[in-house]
C-alpha cells in the first residue's frame, strides 16, 4: 500500500489561500511589458481558481484574462482523436481501417498503414514539419493546409520505419486524420467537432483555426524572444489543422477534461479507448494512447499532452485518481508551461511520501569520472547525436545543456523522465544505452570526426536533388569546410560528425558512397524523419 504524503508545497505559507499560491507560480509573468500565460484549475469536477498574467497585445496592453483564447498547438491532437474514435462508435470507420481506404493518395509503402497507427505516431510517416524544413518552407515561411500535407506524402518513397514497430511523433498523422474527419463525416472538421463535442460540452469558445486571417475577439498575439532581447510577434500564419490549430481558453479546456471524468460525449467507452496505450508489435507498451501521453508524475499518474505553435506554449493535465484537471495557456514561446503546470500540481495533488522514492541517490563523480564518458555518441537507427561534455561537476548534453543529467553510478546517469543512460567501454569504442521508464532501450554508439585534407572535402562538392522532395540542395567548400546551399540565397555550416556524415541545421547528412568509394549521394536525418534521399547529380 502506498504512504501517501501531503501536497507537495502544501507547508509552505499553508495559510495562503490557493489563488495566491498559483499567482507565486506565475509570478514572473505577471509583469507590464510582457506576455504571460493564463491557467486554470479544477477538483472534482468544480473549478477551483482560473487567472491572467502578462499582457494578451503588447502594442495595445490589453491583459491577458482568464476568458483569452490561446492557439492550443499539439493539445488539439485529442480532439481529432476523439473526433475519429466518434466516428468508429458511429460505424462509420474502424480503427484498424487502413487509411488509404480515405487518403488514397498515400503511396502503398508494402504495410498496412491502420488508422490507430496514426492516433499513437506509429505509423512510421515522416513528420510534415522537418520535410518542409528540408525544402525551406518549414513554419512561418507560407502558408500550410493540409492539402499541403496530401501533397508532400503523396511524393514520399519510404517511411521511417514499419507501422506498429516504433513510436516517433507525427504531425503528418494527426493532418491525415483532420482529412480524415472531414471525408467521412462529410463535414469539415471544425463544423463535425463543433456539434459532437464542443456544443454538448459548453465549450462555446473552442474552435479551429482553419482560415487565419478570420477575425477572433479574443484572441492573444504569440510572441518569440525575451524580456532582455525585446519581443517579436510569432503567431501561426497557417491554415493547417488536425495535429494543431485549435483556438480554445483554460476554462473550455477543464470542461473538457471533465469529460474524462464524468462522460457526457462519447461515454466510458470513449474515453477507455483514448486512454489506452499503444502496444507494439514487439509488445512492449508506450507510454501514448490517443492524442494523450498516459504516464505518471512524481509517482502519481497523469493524463497529459503539451503543444508549441508559433509562439503559444500550452499544457493539459489531469490526474485521474484525485480528479484534478490544470490547464496552461502561454504566449510567450520561452515559456515552459509544462514545468508551470507541475508546479500548480504540486499545490493540488497527493504524492507518495518521499520515502516510497528510492533508488535513485545521486554519487559525486570526479573530474576524470565524468570525462571517461565525455564525447560525441549517435544512434544508428535515427543518426540522432549527442555531444555529452562535463561542466559543473556533472555530465551534460552539450545540445540540451539545460536537461539534468544526474550520476547514480560511476557509469549511469539519470536522465529528466526516468530515463537512464548506462556507458559502457573504453575510448574509441564506447557506447551507451538509454533505458526508458516503458522499457524502450536505444544504444549509442561513440562517433569521431577525422580530420578533412581539401582533397578528401572535395569528394563531397556537387549538387543533390530528391525525389521525395521539391528542392535541389549544393554542397561545397568554403575555408577549409564544408557549406550547404539552398536557393535563394541560404548557406549553412556542415559539421563533420563521423566519417562521411556532417550535421546542418535542417539535420545531419549521412553519405553514400559506390563500390569504388564514390560519392553517390546522402540521406537527411532528423528528429522525426529518417534517410530522405539525395542523388547526385552528374557533372
Amino acid at each position: 500500500m502506498i504512504a501517501l504524503g501531503t501536497p507537495a508545497r502544501a507547508q509552505q505559507a499553508a495559510g495562503d489561500p490557493l489563488p495566491a499560491r498559483v499567482d507565486r507560480v506565475f509570478a514572473q509573468w505577471d509583469r507590464p511589458g510582457s506576455p504571460g500565460c493564463a491557467v486554470g484549475v479544477s477538483r472534482d469536477g468544480r473549478v477551483l481558481y482560473t487567472h491572467g498574467y502578462g499582457a494578451a497585445n503588447l502594442e495595445y496592453d490589453v491583459p491577458i484574462t482568464a476568458a483569452s483564447i490561446f492557439e492550443s498547438g499539439s493539445v488539439a491532437k485529442q480532439f481529432t482523436a476523439a473526433a475519429i474514435v466518434l466516428l468508429a462508435q458511429d460505424g462509420k470507420l474502424s480503427l484498424d481501417d487502413d487509411i488509404r481506404r480515405y487518403v488514397p493518395e498515400v503511396p502503398d509503402f508494402g504495410e498496412t498503414i491502420r488508422i490507430r497507427h496514426l492516433l499513437t505516431h506509429t505509423s512510421g510517416l515522416r513528420d510534415q514539419w522537418e520535410l518542409l524544413g528540408i525544402e525551406g518552407r518549414g513554419p512561418g515561411t507560407q502558408v500550410h493546409s493540409p492539402a499541403t500535407t496530401l501533397d508532400l506524402v503523396a511524393h514520399q518513397k519510404s517511411l521511417n520505419f514499419p507501422p506498429g514497430t516504433e513510436y516517433s511523433y507525427s504531425n503528418t498523422g494527426y493532418a491525415l486524420l483532420g482529412v480524415i474527419v472531414q471525408r467521412v463525416s462529410g463535414e469539415s472538421l471544425d463544423a463535425f467537432t463543433q456539434a459532437r463535442l464542443f456544443k454538448p460540452l459548453a465549450m462555446t469558445h473552442s474552435r479551429w483555426r482553419d482560415d487565419f486571417t478570420t477575425v477572433v475577439k479574443g484572441r492573444v498575439t504569440a510572441y518569440s524572444g525575451s524580456a532582455e532581447r525585446g519581443f517579436r510577434t510569432d503567431m501561426s500564419f497557417t491554415n493547417m489543422i488536425g495535429n494543431g490549430g485549435l483556438l480554445t481558453t483554460v476554462g473550455d479546456l477543464l470542461l473538457w477534461n471533465e469529460n474524462f471524468f464524468n462522460p457526457l460525449v462519447g461515454g466510458r467507452p470513449l474515453v477507455d479507448t483514448m486512454q489506452t496505450r499503444m502496444v507494439l508489435r514487439s509488445g512492449r507498451r508506450i507510454t501514448y494512447a490517443l492524442g494523450l501521453e498516459v504516464g505518471t508524475y512524481d509517482g502519481v499518474a497523469e493524463v497529459s499532452h503539451s503543444g508549441a505553435t508559433a509562439g503559444y506554449r500550452t499544457f493539459l493535465a489531469r490526474y485521474p485518481e484525485q480528479h484534478v484537471s490544470l490547464a496552461v495557456l502561454c504566449n510567450a514561446g520561452s515559456s515552459n508551461p509544462v514545468v508551470l503546470g507541475h508546479q500548480v500540481a504540486d499545490l493540488l495533488v497527493t504524492k507518495p511520501a518521499a520515502a516510497d522514492q528510492s533508488g535513485t541517490a545521486v554519487v559525486a563523480l570526479s573530474a576524470s569520472q565524468l570525462e571517461r564518458w565525455a564525447g560525441t555518441y549517435v544512434d544508428q537507427r535515427t543518426d540522432r547525436s549527442s555531444r555529452f561534455g562535463v561542466r559543473g561537476g556533472t555530465l551534460i548534453n552539450e545540445d540540451a545543456p539545460n536537461a539534468e543529467m544526474r550520476a547514480t553510478s560511476p557509469n549511469v546517469f539519470r536522465l529528466a523522465g526516468s530515463a537512464d543512460l548506462v556507458f559502457t567501454g573504453s575510448a574509441p569504442a564506447r557506447s551507451a544505452v538509454m533505458i526508458r521508464a516503458d522499457g524502450d532501450r536505444t544504444v549509442l554508439t561513440e562517433a569521431r570526426a577525422r580530420p578533412l585534407s581539401p582533397s578528401a572535402l572535395a569528394e563531397y562538392a556537387g549538387t543533390y536533388t530528391s525525389d521525395e522532395l521539391d528542392v535541389k540542395l549544393v554542397v561545397a567548400v568554403k575555408n577549409g569546410g564544408l557549406v550547404l546551399r539552398r536557393r535563394p540565397a541560404d548557406e549553412m555550416t556542415m559539421r563533420p560528425i563521423y566519417d562521411d556524415d556532417f550535421g546542418t541545421p535542417i539535420g545531419s547528412l549521412r553519405f553514400s558512397r559506390d563500390a569504388a568509394g564514390r560519392i553517390t549521394g546522402f540521406g537527411v536525418f532528423s528528429g522525426r524523419i529518417r534517410n530522405v534521399r539525395f542523388g547526385r547529380q552528374s557533372s
